[in-house]
This record gives structure tokens, sequence and C-alpha cells, in this order.
């Protein structure tokens, strides 16, 4: 059971936004997407979500391509956290975070609900933010109560974890350290259930830390794609970010000059 891509390219008016991509998404992995600015790579997790019907045939989702997945079995197997969400109206985190939840069609999932969201609100550290208005929340606020939003849609307290995916774009954005690592914290211990995680992220040396698998993009091509030792070698992450790295393996620390 996995995500995969079949040679995924992808243009806009002529212009070429990814070129002969192929990626695997494991249950119980932690793939991350790096790159420079104009890689692809939120391109690439808005085709694997299901963003560009047209391309969706070519992403498979245990080998059912993701075309022939009605729109509601997508929403109980996959959950994404996009980079950007406006919430237009005047909602509070409440009424945010119950959005995420896909039961409230059978009445005695509403028990169901309740616990689901007694357990993700205090992982996620949100409790005081609850009966605020999402709208007046700060940027790493409201990143942290998507965050958890995503976490209730996906429900992994359920024995079908093997069967789903967690797909996310920049979810530490505008968070400080402490929430940067805490968020990390959460997405590792939810591989562990078995769930596989795709995400994108600039933060190197969070990618090195938290990471199963790397794949690297550059100029909308593959440039590396394996295990993490593989792909973080100074010779790999230099000739793409254009500037001297050297990955320090001991100490989890990706160095600048």
């Amino acid at each position: 059971m996995s995500i995969q891509t079949k040679s995924i390219s992808y243009a806009v008016n002529e212009k070429k936004i990814l070129n002969d991509i192929s990626v695997e998404i494991n249950p119980g992995q932690i793939t991350t997407i790096i790159g420079p600015n104009g890689s692809g790579k939120s391109t690439l997790l808005k085709i694997i979500s299901g963003d560009f019907e047209h391309i969706s045939a070519k992403v498979l989702y245990d080998d059912t391509p993701l075309s022939l997945i009605s729109l509601k079995r997508r929403a109980q197997i996959r959950s994404v956290m996009s980079q950007s969400q406006l919430i237009m109206f005047d909602y509070n985190v409440k009424d945010i975070l119950s959005m995420g939840w896909l039961g409230f069609e059978n009445a005695e999932n509403l028990d169901v609900y309740d616990k689901v969201l007694e357990k993700i609100v205090d992982e996620c550290a949100i409790r005081s933010l609850m009966d605020r208005k999402f709208n007046v929340l700060s940027g790493g606020e409201q990143r942290r109560v998507h965050f958890a939003r995503t976490l209730i849609q996906l429900n992994y307290e359920e024995k079908q974890s093997l069967d789903k995916y967690l797909l996310l774009d920049e979810p530490t954005a505008n968070l400080d350290l402490r929430w940067e690592v805490r968020l990390m914290e959460n997405i590792k211990k939810i591989a562990k259930s078995g769930i596989g995680v795709f995400l994108v992220l600039h933060n190197l040396d969070l990618a090195f830390n938290f990471s199963d698998k790397i794949a690297l993009l550059n100029n909308g091509m593959l440039h590396a794609f394996g295990n993490v030792k593989d792909v973080f070698r100074d010779d790999v992450l230099s000739d793409v970010y254009e500037i001297d790295i050297k990955v320090d393996s001991k100490n989890g620390r990706i160095n600048y000059y």
C-alpha cells in the first residue's frame, strides 16, 4: 500500500513546472519535499492531493488511479493542509475544527467526535484558543488550528490507519521554534501509527531530523529521492541550493557557509 506518482509532468502556459516526477509515499513514513523556491514542491503536493483532475490518473492510491476515487472517498483516506487557507466568515476555533469531521451524518458518531476532538486539542495545545475567533489569531496560531482540523478529518484513531495519508504544505510556516518542533513531533507520532505523511518543508534542519525519505526538487525535476542520509550530502545540497552546505550528522544540523 502506498501513494505513487507515475512520471508526473505539469506545465502552465507552456512553462514546465514539473518534469517526469516519480515518487512513492509509504505507510508509517514521513516523506518530505525540499528544494529552492519555485522548484515545484507545492504543485507536486497539489497534484497528489487531487487538485488538478486532468493529471490525477497518474497518481495511484494503493494501485487505484486517483481519477477513479470519488471526492467523498478521497476525504476519508487523505487529509490536506494547504499553504494558505483563508476563512471569510467570523467562525470561532471550535467551528473550524468541526469542519474537519466527516461523521456527522451518523448520530452515533457524535460521541466519537467528542473523544477525537478532546485528544487532538490537547495534542496540538490549542485548548486556550477554542473560544476565540479564528480571524483574530496570529498566523502561527491559525496554522496550529488548521493542523488540528486536518487531524480531525483523518481521525487516525481508527484501525484503518494504514489506508490513510496526511498531506501538508509547509505546516511549520509562521511558527516559532518551540511550535515548529512540537508540530513535527506530532507528525512523527502520527506516522508511527501507520499513516503515510507527505509534506513540504523549507527548514532543512527539520527535514533532516524528522523525515524517513526526502524528495529533493530543483527546477521542476527530481534531483534526488531516497533515504535521508542518501540525499542529505554536502555535494548534493550545495549543488541544488548554490551555497556551501555542510551536513553535521552527529548533531543533526545543517550548516551554511
